[in-house]
């Protein structure tokens, strides 16, 4: 196929664009939520330097991956090849402002240091993923599927989909229609008029219901507020990011806590970045997962030497987007997209003039597009490890949520109130060292479950000894790196790789069926016409 006939752009892209785009912006804005009401960063900081930072990260990894896809499309010869896309690994988002920055606002008073040990983490973060990107495609090879899907399911399911699906509901007249706007394109197949986007539809609906029922005087439908919408303009102007390298050394200052969750968050960004090149894989479109990964960490790098205290991703969702018809142009189109919003203040404005819950279904769909994927790609003998890869995730999402609640109100988690949930059905420590790590935990357990299936005992048992180191130094079930970390665990495990040892010698198992396992027939499973 020569460079002319490789279709940069189609009409596809336009949803993939709506798609993707609504959804780094509804990140955008709960990043830029976390700053200001969280952290407290004074605005001029937010607007004039983190979030240039940030934008211009994500272009360049949009722009980036756009250029992989581009050369895969010539190489293959197919007009069907769709970019990985490139936004803000969401879990980051979360850890780096509750775990590093919120703890330095306390100890120091200062939210600038709580900023610049945000910097100095992602920064050893990108030498992680650098380092991480030459063993990455080891691990693929020899980690089954269903596992590496398995545990991107567990994320989407837990940390993509559920708090959108709640949004949804606690605003139903403006969430469940724009859920149902969304679903009858993307799963339907439903055409709007002029061939308008479904996310563009949804978006445009849910802005119209919000104000209009504003207006009538019901402001709770869709907490719209025109004093917040007019105040919000004082935001805009032109910002480009500024070096910040003389910050990100400041932040070394506190480089001894900073360590103890660098390395274990730059192991799962290593895991969600390989999980997700897997993920587009699974859809017909073979990515480096060297090259890919390389990127996300060199990109990481630029971001945080400008100000960002965010790391940028290979992003969650690829499935989806080329399920919309997304090919190449959507990821610079989105890049392109950020960096507007970013540059020139206008989130600021997007945050109080779009309701949140006409995106949420966005998310939710991928979501479920993603989890779906994890059962469709995989052979069925396999979908009893892939909901093993999912249950970490869900105990890590449930003792967010508990936590969260006692932080509102104020309780602090003491031995006589673990005691108490306990009575009342609530395991907390089970939850605590079940979602320790979860996206290495629910990869380990999910390619030991694979491995029993298929009576490969020494390969389950490899993976049973590899979650017995990962556990002994708080990789996996620990709340942090160390030296016997949640050794009980750990033994237990070790014990687990015996028993499958002593499987595999004796001979204790019967013989698997000789046949193959089917593998699921997405449209086998549609309902008949």
């Amino acid at each position: 196929m020569s460079a002319s006939s490789s279709k940069l752009w189609t009409q596809g892209d336009w949803n993939a664009v709506f798609g993707l785009g609504t959804n780094v912006l509804v990140n955008l804005l709960v990043m830029t939520g976390l700053l200001k009401f969280v952290v407290g960063l004074p605005d001029e900081l937010i607007f004039g330097r983190i979030l240039p930072a940030v934008g211009l990260m994500l272009f360049l990894g949009n722009a980036y991956y756009a250029w992989m896809g581009y050369k895969l499309a010539r190489k293959e010869g197919r007009h069907d090849v769709c970019a990985l896309p490139s936004g803000p690994s969401v879990p980051h988002m979360f850890i780096v402002v509750f775990v590093i920055m919120l703890p330095i606002l306390g100890t120091t008073g200062d939210p600038v240091k709580a900023w610049e040990a945000g910097l100095a983490w992602v920064f050893i973060q990108g030498f992680i993923l650098l380092g991480g990107a030459w063993v990455a495609p080891l691990i693929r090879r020899i980690t089954p599927r269903a596992a590496l899907l398995g545990t991107l399911a567990g994320v989407s399911i837990a940390f993509i989909a559920m708090r959108p699906a709640l949004e949804i509901f606690m605003t139903s007249i403006i969430g469940l229609s724009c859920l149902a706007i969304i679903l009858a394109s993307w799963f339907g197949g439903v055409r709007y008029p002029r061939g308008l986007p479904a996310g563009l539809v949804a978006i445009l609906f849910g802005v119209i219901v919000a104000w209009g029922a504003t207006a009538l005087g019901f402001p709770e439908i869709g907490g719209m507020s025109g004093a917040a919408l007019l105040s919000s303009f004082a935001s805009f102007g032109f910002s480009i990011p500024l070096p910040a390298v003389g910050h990100v050394f400041s932040g070394f200052e506190f480089l001894g806590f900073i360590l103890v969750t660098a390395i274990p968050f730059g192991v799962y960004d290593l895991v969600e970045a390989m999980d997700n090149v897997e993920s587009a894989e699974a859809a017909g479109d073979s990515y480096s997962t060297t090259e890919a990964i390389t990127a996300e960490g060199a990109i990481s790098l630029i971001g945080t030497l400008l100000g960002s205290p965010f790391a940028n991703a290979v992003y969650i969702g690829h499935p989806g987007w080329k399920a919309m018809g997304g090919r190449i142009g959507y990821s610079l189109a989105t890049g392109a997209l950020v960096l507007l919003l970013t540059w020139f203040g206008i989130l600021a404005v997007f945050l109080n003039l779009v309701p949140v819950v006409a995106i949420a279904p966005i998310l939710l769909y991928i979501g479920m597009l993603i989890g779906a994927q994890a059962f469709q790609t995989t052979p069925l003998a396999h979908a009893p490890a892939i909901i093993l890869g999912l249950v970490p995730h869900l105990a890590a999402w449930a003792k967010t949520l508990i936590d969260g609640a006692l932080g509102a109100a104020g309780v602090t988690v003491t031995p006589d109130l673990i005691a108490a949930m306990a009575t009342g059905g609530v395991l907390y420590d089970g939850l605590a060292i079940l979602g320790n790590g979860a996206i290495l935990s629910g990869l380990v357990l999910a390619a030991i479950g694979v491995f029993v299936i298929e009576r490969r005992f020494v390969l389950a048992a490899g993976f049973a000894g590899a979650g017995a180191v990962l556990t002994f130094f708080g990789f996996m079930h620990g709340p942090a790196v160390g030296f016997a970390v949640t050794p009980m665990v750990a033994i237990a495990y070790g014990m687990v790789a015996a028993l499958f040892v002593l499987c595999d010698r004796l001979n204790w198992a019967e013989a698997p069926d000789a046949r193959p396992a089917p593998e699921f027939d997405a449209a086998e499973a549609q309902p008949a016409e």
